[in-house]
């Protein structure tokens, strides 16, 4: 049996949100195991134990650039450390600017990115100069360069902290702004189920499968409630599935709505800003302590 330290216990907390009793339970029924460990608290405590995806916490901006036509369009995405900084004309500028490399010069990746030509150096030394100037570190993180089959439409939201782009073929621009809107509302994950890893689907089953027995269901039932689960995450997860948000009887989906006008998605884009990232969180108290020990030394 692998040890539980109370560091595990304190990690999955902060994770799921769970009690810490309940983290240790099941990191003890894990052996250890973080992952295995939230999944049997998801078993538990349901969606609650998947807090820890909506806490992201990096800073930073969503760059765009588009061109006149919709046909070409760059998504970038720069982090800073604070929302201060991010609100900064000068960084706002460097990931516009960036974006605008990334449509123009199709870099292979960051690093090439980053040794494109900007101002009176490059990418990498503007990127520098501008730490120097505020003091606080910043990051391209990535980006997307998108080549349209029908036109692109974008939307931003909350201070250019999410970006969305997005192909649409047929309809009208009000039809692809709308389609963006919803995509930054409900965040799917892919197009439709094809997006959707083979992974995350029997995670799914599997927790559907444990819930569905906790709870006393026949052992030959099990399978077919598993599936209704599963059907039920796609439509949630995909967009084509998902229910149009502002659909006037609550029930449209995204699919539907495209059929009506005649129209088809062929990809979109969604960044989050700090989507992923953990960010350190600073005990104000204990540092201030620190300082002023370390100047009474």
């Amino acid at each position: 049996m692998a040890e539980i330290t109370a560091s595990m216990v304190k990690e999955l907390r902060e994770k799921t949100d769970a009690p810490m009793m309940e983290c240790k339970k099941a990191l003890t029924e894990a052996d250890a195991d973080m992952a295995k460990a939230e999944e049997i608290l998801r078993v538990k405590l349901g969606n609650k134990a998947t807090k820890a995806a909506a806490r992201v916490a990096a800073e930073g901006v969503v760059g765009m650039h588009m061109s006149a036509d919709g046909k070409l369009g760059a998504v970038v995405e720069v982090n800073s450390e604070t929302d201060f900084v991010a609100k900064n004309d000068e960084f706002i500028a460097l990931a516009k600017g960036c974006a605008d490399l990334v449509a123009s010069k199709n870099p292979a990746d960051v690093a090439a990115l980053s040794a494109l030509p900007m101002g009176e150096g490059t990418v990498e030394t503007t990127r520098t100069a501008l730490v120097g100037k505020v003091g606080e570190n910043m990051t391209l993180r990535r980006f997307v360069r998108i080549a349209a089959k029908g036109k692109l439409a974008s939307y931003v939201h909350g201070g250019s902290k999410i970006g969305v782009m997005v192909d649409v073929t047929g309809g009208d621009d009000q039809l692809a702004k709308d389609i963006a809107m919803h995509i930054a509302a409900s965040k799917p994950k892919s197009l439709d189920a094809s997006g959707v890893s083979a992974d995350l689907l029997d995670t799914e089953r599997r927790i559907a499968i444990e819930k569905a027995r906790e709870a006393g269901k026949p052992e030959n039932m099990l399978e077919k409630i598993a599936e209704g689960t599963v059907q039920k995450y796609l439509k949630d997860v995909t967009l084509l599935g998902q229910v149009f948000v502002k659909a006037e009887d609550g029930k449209q989906t995204i699919e539907q709505l495209l059929k009506s006008k005649g129209a088809a998605v062929n990809s979109f884009t969604l960044y989050v800003v700090g989507e992923g990232i953990e960010k350190k969180v600073n005990d104000f108290a204990a540092e201030v302590a620190a300082q002023a020990a370390a100047a009474k030394k």
